[in-house]
């Protein structure tokens, strides 16, 4: 088999850049090392726990990760990553790539794979494949950090998401929303004067959805969602949102005179 030349564990994360390559040449690495492969038709990189019999090592002390997880074959001009193994692994986006699926191609640029082994833990496998100029992004050691993108929010809109939210910003385990009634008591407890009724936290929350939504944030709609939607729509809201950091957990002193709901 035609295997390229080792990158050393030492060599650290891709996504702190890749050395200038041939377009298309592969970058794969984990905690117990790596190595680099250029293009070429029927080239493929397998990787898994039985590191004799591998050509990168993941995972190689925890028994939940297959001796031979997976592959990473070049065809058709392009670098495909198939799972060979027993448990499943995630792609960018939370992707479930299993066993006894198609290949899926990877992406110029850097995308991170994952195994999730014994006792939650994550084994991290980086792919970098070169684009069109081969070179490496630049180190930017100096520049200023770069803020995220946070969302403007009214007084109401803001008062009301956390509430609808504040098991979010309490870390719960699997938090879900408040419902619209739920809320909505919350809210009046907090100002019995303000007209929180149900129907309000709805039109306020709905509005919040529809102008992320046309900002570019994916999964506010039902036509993305599709049916049934339950929650999922406002899980995805104040995901967003905490994410962005528009909402934080110090957020959740507006609500100190409150008890946590049933």
């Amino acid at each position: 088999m035609d295997v390229g030349r080792p990158l050393p564990a030492a060599y650290g994360s891709l996504a702190r850049g890749v050395p200038v390559s041939a377009v298309g040449t592969l970058f794969a690495l984990s905690l117990a090392g790596g190595i680099t492969l250029g293009p070429k038709e029927g080239r493929s990189i397998i990787f898994g726990r039985n590191r004799p019999e591998v050509h990168v090592c993941l995972g190689e002390d925890d028994p939940k990760v297959s001796r031979q997880h997976g592959t990473l074959a070049h065809h058709e001009g392009a670098w495909w990553i198939a799972n060979t193994g027993k448990l499943p692994i995630r792609l960018p986006g939370s992707r479930l790539l299993f066993g006894d699926e198609e290949p899926v191609p990877l992406a110029e640029g850097y995308t991170p794979l994952f195994v999730r082994g014994s006792h939650n833990r994550e084994h991290l496998l980086e792919a970098y494949v070169t684009g069109s100029t081969g070179i490496k992004p630049p180190p930017r050691h100096a520049e200023i950090t770069q803020p995220p993108r946070t969302w403007l929010l009214q007084a109401d809109e803001r008062l009301a998401l956390i509430v609808l939210g504040q098991r979010y910003l309490l870390h719960e385990l699997r938090p879900q929303p408040l419902s619209w009634r739920q809320a909505a008591a919350q809210l009046a407890l907090l100002h019995p004067d303000a007209g929180w009724t149900a129907k309000r936290v709805e039109h306020v929350v709905v509005a919040v959805r529809n102008r992320l939504s046309r900002g570019g944030v994916p999964g506010l709609t039902r036509e993305e969602v599709g049916e049934p939607v339950g929650n999922t729509l406002n899980d995805n809201l104040l995901k967003e949102l905490l994410l962005s950091t528009t909402l934080v957990p110090p957020d959740l002193t507006l609500l100190d005179d409150l008890t946590p709901p049933d």
